[in-house]
């Protein structure tokens, strides 16, 4: 007998083949059999219509964050929501574990790191999670068996550096000792399952003591020590992010990427690849570390949206514009300083300067503050500003853009919510982002779901693409779209019977109405721990989500079952050859 029928659905399998008519049946977490309408006479507990649904497999979303929000959200809202069945966290060198037994001052900067960096609220983090565990079995384990969705973790360098130099882990280099002691911390890792290793050299991140994190005072012979212990484990993989991904690569960086992958011999990803028409010469350089890969038997494969991500900024918290060369140190003084640089005309020159210089790199898109758009306003002064365009507002009161906005937060004391307008939203851009999505090492993701949670919502990017196919610019069909949402990532992490709808596979599924699929507007809500804030988006039209053949979601609601797996490399994850 079956656990589940699903008659009548048009199923877009995952191939990129045509679509087709059939009834699909679930048995023990797998799909048992796919048959054309009608003709299927076995038994089944439940059964369910679904004539004029798409049925596709779940989404796979290679870039995550849910490494925290998993113990306080086991159902990775909002992703799951949007069809999201298998997630990969611990990306960008920041991993929750390994944690030192004999320093339990780790834990802590580990949580104000991940708050400063990725945008985690620390009262979330303190509360939401236990933090019980030493070594990444440990991490792994605490996960196994509480979570909705599918999930794998790379092994984050700033955390094997920290347990193993402790304090020394920013500013210093290891000894010949501390660098075995890494490798075989790393090591476990990997044979607890960690997926492989992910690192950052991005001159924007920094821990919460304001200081670049561990992994950016690597030197390549650390790395490329680390890149071979991936290699000596099956199913693994490496993720690295360096200062280029955000704008355009520098030769030594290009060099290093390579380098690591071919020394591991594992394919490596970064993200984001940014695609704009006004920079036509980006794409061409930020794929060149993809062709000398191939030439050097590794594989380099970029991570673009297919969507533009709405994004909160503030003059107030944390946010992109702090990462805008010269204006971090401003944005960081206390709110009443800070009003009063901002204030200064001179102080204002200064940072525009700055904003729109070359050095400022891909942040120069926020430049243009005469498209921003007035987000939530906490002041009398500020009433009825909420949903303008600031240009407006500063025509009226004969202010330029900038001058007008800085105004507008000091009467809220910086609180105020803006909307930076894409520069990229042009027909040319688009048709740019269907070009290199031709590109065999160019994939979609960069979600960053899990993090950034009050500034930015990636996760809908799956039922916002899929919607834009069908009924706004369609840029690729249905089944391409349905592809390189789910077999091409599974198939770049080598995962083991997923991403595709055939029998015998995981049934890991997704059931949509091709009329309505989409994503509602990003909202402000207060639902983590700690009463701390972050951008939620409904999903439209998913019918129902199922995971190991079980329903986790159905019309947008969460079912309360918890049938995820966390997938282990080797266990539920092949080699995938780079050659």
């Amino acid at each position: 007998m079956l656990d589940h029928l699903i008659r009548g659905a048009t199923v877009v399998d995952g191939t990129g083949g045509p679509s087709y008519p059939a009834d699909l049946g679930i048995r023990d977490g797998r799909i048992a059999v796919i048959a054309e309408p009608g003709t299927l006479t076995e038994e089944a507990v439940t059964i369910e219509d679904a004539t004029g649904l798409v049925l596709a497999p779940g989404f796979v979303d290679p870039h995550t964050h849910y490494d925290a929000q998993l113990f306080w959200d086991p159902y990775a809202t909002p992703s799951m929501n949007h069809g999201v069945t298998t997630v990969a966290g611990g990306n960008c060198g920041f991993t929750l574990a390994p944690l030192h037994p004999g320093r339990p001052e780790d834990a802590d900067y580990t949580r104000r790191m991940m708050s400063r960096v990725e945008g985690m609220a620390l009262k979330a983090l303190e509360e939401g999670v236990d933090w019980t565990w030493s070594s990444f079995r440990e991490y792994l384990d605490a996960l196994e068996g509480r979570i909705a969705v599918n999930a794998g973790f790379m092994v984050g360098h700033c955390a094997l550096r920290r347990h193993v130099m402790g304090a020394d882990a920013i500013g210093g280099q290891p000894t010949p000792e501390q660098l075995d002691a890494m490798l075989a911390l790393f090591h476990d890792a990997m044979d607890a399952g960690a997926w492989g290793l992910s690192t950052t050299q991005s001159a924007t991140h920094s821990d919460g003591d304001g200081q670049p994190v561990a992994s950016r005072h690597a030197l390549p012979e650390e790395l490329l020590a680390l890149s071979r212990a991936v290699g000596e484990h099956e199913g693994t993989q490496l993720e690295a992010i360096v200062a280029g991904c955000l704008d355009q690569f520098a030769d030594e960086e290009i060099e290093l990427l390579v380098d690591m992958t071919a020394t591991a011999g594992r394919p490596l990803n970064w993200n984001v690849l940014t695609i704009d028409a006004a920079v036509p010469e980006r794409v061409p350089r930020q794929l060149v570390p993809s062709e000398r890969a191939r030439r050097a038997g590794g594989r380099i494969v970029a991570l673009t949206m297919p969507i533009l991500t709405p994004m909160n900024m503030s003059l107030g918290t944390f946010c992109a514009l702090n990462l805008i060369p010269g204006w971090g140190d401003i944005l960081a003084l206390p709110v009443p300083e800070r009003v009063e640089r901002l204030r200064d005309a001179g102080t204002r020159a200064e940072m525009l300067r700055r904003a729109d210089s070359k050095e400022a790199g891909v942040f120069r898109r926020l430049a243009d503050f005469g498209r921003y758009v007035i987000g939530d306003t906490y002041s009398e002064a500020n009433e009825g500003l909420t949903g303008r365009v600031v240009r407006d507002i500063a025509a009226e009161r004969g202010l330029d853009p900038f001058h007008c906005l800085v105004e507008i937060c000091a009467a809220d004391e910086l609180r105020t919510v803006l909307w930076p307008m894409p520069t990229d939203n042009d027909p040319g851009s688009w048709a740019l982002r269907r070009e290199t999505w031709e590109h065999e090492d160019v994939m979609l993701g960069g979600s960053d779901a899990g993090a950034h949670l009050d500034r930015m919502c990636g996760a809908p990017y799956t039922t916002r693409f899929i919607g834009d196919c069908l009924r706004g610019r369609r840029l690729v069909t249905l089944e391409r779209a349905v592809k390189m949402l789910t077999d091409d990532p599974a198939r770049l992490f080598g995962l083991r019977e997923r991403g595709r709808i055939e029998e015998g596979f995981h049934a890991d599924l997704v059931l949509f109405d091709p009329e309505r699929i989409d994503a509602g507007p990003a909202t402000l809500v207060h639902d983590l721990p700690g009463d701390s804030p972050r951008l939620d988006s409904r999903a439209i039209g998913i019918v129902s989500v199922r995971v190991n053949g079980v329903e986790t979601l159905r019309d947008d609601k969460v079912t309360g079952a918890v049938p995820g797996t966390v997938l282990r490399s080797g266990r539920d994850t092949r080699t995938v050859s780079t050659v």
